[in-house]
């Protein structure tokens, strides 16, 4: 039987956009049955949201304390006892899909495909390799359910529109008791979601340092943009790692990217690729980011900036 399963990401209250993004992905597969499993420890609300999204046909509510937080070693065993049922399950190539959906595919006992950017038919797909200097095409068994992560930038959020029906669950399993939530710390301050922003102004080591990186954030506020930086600000400390983009940190696809004192490492690019619209602002006009660039500013960011930020 000819199935999709989705796992949803969300913070308890609100559906991750990604999920929708995930669900534009599984649509291209030409399976009609497509269902979405919450999680959590009160899963109504976000449920009720995931019934809405075009193309579901059943959401699976499934309510635990142990799911008040999206731990990999709790969650996986849950997919693996719903995996029987289902001829692909999938999740958004986000840090939640990437932290659960592998644990999944190995307790199931298969290869999972990871960041898949294009579906040619229900078991074949592209997917970059090679800090996306290579895609590669990648078939699965015909005897092996598919487990794979959908990259979220190369999709876009399907629709709302759907009237999906809500069915409870039980929990398959128990916490193993090997893992637990201690805390979350975050330090990317207010604003838009990095992974979903409309918006992007990011920085990198020309900052020089965490104050270097104020106008950043000012700007950011008056375009009502998400603040993201590349690995060299993040390994100098300028700013937590949340907000690093690239290939080990988070790939994007905003309509307008600003990418301010940041030369143009591959690994960046590959993060940004698929955005609508690169800005750039450099003083070395030999710069790797300005050869793809839609718009680039020679010059020193500390004087463009603040005029950029004066000017809107």
């Amino acid at each position: 039987m000819s199935r999709i399963l989705i796992i949803a990401e969300h913070d308890g209250e609100t559906l991750n956009p990604s999920t929708a993004k995930a669900l534009t992905g599984a649509s291209g597969l030409g399976i009609s049955d497509i269902d979405v499993a919450v999680f959590a420890a009160d899963p109504a609300g976000v449920a009720e949201q995931a019934a809405k999204l075009e193309g579901v046909t059943r959401v699976l509510s499934i309510a635990g304390e142990d799911f008040a937080h999206a731990l990999a070693a709790r969650l996986a065993p849950e997919i693996k006892a719903l995996a029987d049922d289902y001829s692909h399950i999938l999740a958004p190539s986000t840090t939640f899909g990437k932290d659960v959906l592998p644990r999944a595919a190995a307790l199931i006992g298969v290869n999972q495909v990871s960041d898949i950017q294009e579906v040619i038919d229900a078991r074949t797909f592209k997917r970059p390799i090679y800090a996306g200097n290579a895609i590669v095409t990648v078939k699965v068994a015909e005897d092996q359910p598919v487990v794979a992560t959908i990259r979220t930038a190369s999709f876009a959020a399907a629709g709302e529109g759907g009237s999906a029906e809500i069915e409870s669950r039980d929990a398959q399993g128990s916490d193993p008791g090997h893992t637990r939530f201690v805390k979350l710390e975050g330090g990317g301050g207010e604003g838009p979601d990095l992974a979903s922003a409309p918006v992007v102004v990011s920085g990198g080591r020309a900052m020089g340092s965490s104050e270097g990186f104020d106008i950043i954030y000012s700007l950011a506020k008056k375009l009502n943009a998400a603040v993201g930086a590349s690995r060299a600000a993040v390994d100098a400390g300028y700013v937590p790692n949340e907000l690093q983009v690239g290939q080990t940190g988070k790939i994007i696809a905003p309509d307008l990217y600003f990418a301010i004192g940041i030369s143009g490492a591959i690994q960046h690019l590959t993060g940004i690729k698929d955005a609508g619209t690169i800005v750039a602002i450099n003083k070395d006009p030999e710069a790797p980011i300005f050869e793809v660039a839609d718009l680039g500013l020679v010059g020193d960011l500390f004087e463009i900036v603040p005029a950029l930020e004066k000017a809107v």
